[in-house]
């Protein structure tokens, strides 16, 4: 058996980004940039006022309180195309432009208008540039501001709409296929018989899919049979990575090694060190990744967060493809590990404080998909690792995304 590590290591190394695509930056949610991105334009493209106030010059301000002369009202989307003279200032609104002559801006709450007059009384001083925002504060033209390999979020597409990047360049979504195995599963909803079950590792991978930014394709599953597991895996073709679920194991009916063998694979490994998830393999199908996922629900879907994911990342083009672990407080006691990495279901709670505690399930069972919809995170345990007490910090992977 191999580490967990040496496993997600073969495996990223077996892989390259996919291709590239052109899409709009109202679809770019969630998709990985293949290029930097530039900025295309200066933001902001002048010296803008910050609040609502009058537009002055500093050097008018020496002696408060004072009165200026109005000469004219600008709002945001407009401009005064004159040059403000001493002694004088513009009506202003946050977001237009400085007028030629001003440098510095008084908010409204500290002046006191004379309408009639057509001046105003400025009540207290303001240094040079006082809510000025000047041009190019945010950004100049050419600045590179996102990275290739950068998932875009919400913000991010706030930042390109900015930049005025209404079409992006992207990695495209990587075609999944996955393919169940066993006699004794069948897909919800279809005739269930006396000893058979309905699978979940179908639908719950595909949604992993998707939710990782692959394309799933979820194929029928294929019977106990290399004939019917040879042709079904056919429909793999095409795609640019196989997930297959139950049939790696040992027993004589765990058929996906030798069958898919004469079909092309070519096997990398085959077992790591690690609960659940013990008989996991990696090959190469007809130039194909495929990832081989243990058949029970949890060993499957945990396979998935920790080699299925990172997989999908490097295949979108991501800089960043290991899990994200981080650190709580142990509510429940531990006993030693064995040689194998050990992920266990928790419940995460954080305290007044904003510290994480995690409380280990008594019972651990891969057959248990209730336990797993319902842990906040997975308690990493390193093989031959010590007992531990309540109290002491372990390394865990929050689930709430998942």
């Amino acid at each position: 058996m191999i580490s967990v590590a040496e496993a997600r290591s073969r495996i990223l190394a077996s892989l390259k980004p996919v291709g590239t695509e052109t899409v709009a930056l109202a679809d770019a949610l969630d998709r990985v940039l293949a290029v930097p991105l530039d900025a295309y334009r200066l933001q902001p493209p002048k010296d803008m006022s910050a609040m609502d106030g009058y537009a002055v010059r500093a050097s008018d301000l020496h002696k408060i309180p004072v009165d200026l002369k109005v000469v004219a009202e600008v709002a945001a989307g407009a401009s005064y195309d004159g040059t403000v003279p001493p002694g004088s200032c513009v009506r202003i609104f946050t977001g237009a432009p400085l007028p030629a002559g001003t440098d510095t801006i008084v908010i409204q709450e500290d002046t006191q208008a004379d309408e009639t007059a057509g001046t105003v009384r400025i009540l207290e001083g303001a240094r040079l540039g006082t809510y000025v925002r000047p041009a190019g504060l945010d950004f100049k033209p050419g600045d590179t501001l996102l990275q290739a390999g950068h998932r875009m979020t919400p913000r991010s597409i706030g930042l390109a709409a900015a930049m005025n990047r209404p079409w992006l360049t992207v990695y495209r979504r990587p075609r999944v296929a996955i393919l169940s195995t066993g006699d004794e599963i069948v897909l919800p909803g279809d005739p269930l018989g006396e000893n058979q079950i309905v699978s979940s590792n179908g639908p719950a991978l595909a949604a992993a899919v998707t939710r990782a930014g692959g394309l799933p394709t979820l194929l029928p599953v294929a019977k106990d049979d290399p004939e019917a597991l040879r042709a079904i895996a056919a429909g793999a073709a095409g795609h640019d990575l196989v997930l297959t679920t139950g049939g790696a194991s040992v027993g004589k009916h765990d058929l996906i090694g030798s069958a898919l063998g004469e079909a092309g694979l070519e096997l990398d490994f085959w077992k790591i060190a690690m609960r659940p998830g013990k008989p996991l393999m990696f090959g190469m199908l007809a130039g194909v990744p495929m990832l081989g996922l243990p058949g029970n629900p949890v060993s499957a879907l945990v396979c998935f967060l920790l080699f299925g994911m990172p997989a999908i990342a490097k295949l979108v083009g991501m800089g960043d493809t290991e899990p994200q672990f981080a650190r709580a407080v142990l509510a429940g006691p531990l006993s030693e590990n064995d040689r194998r990495e050990d992920y266990l279901r928790a419940d995460l709670t954080r305290d007044s404080d904003g510290n994480l505690h995690v409380t280990p399930y008594s019972r651990q069972d891969s057959s248990m998909m209730r336990r797993l919809a319902t842990a906040g995170c997975l308690i990493r345990r390193a093989p031959h690792a010590g007992s531990a007490e309540v109290g002491d910090s372990v390394e865990i992977i929050d689930l709430s995304s998942f």
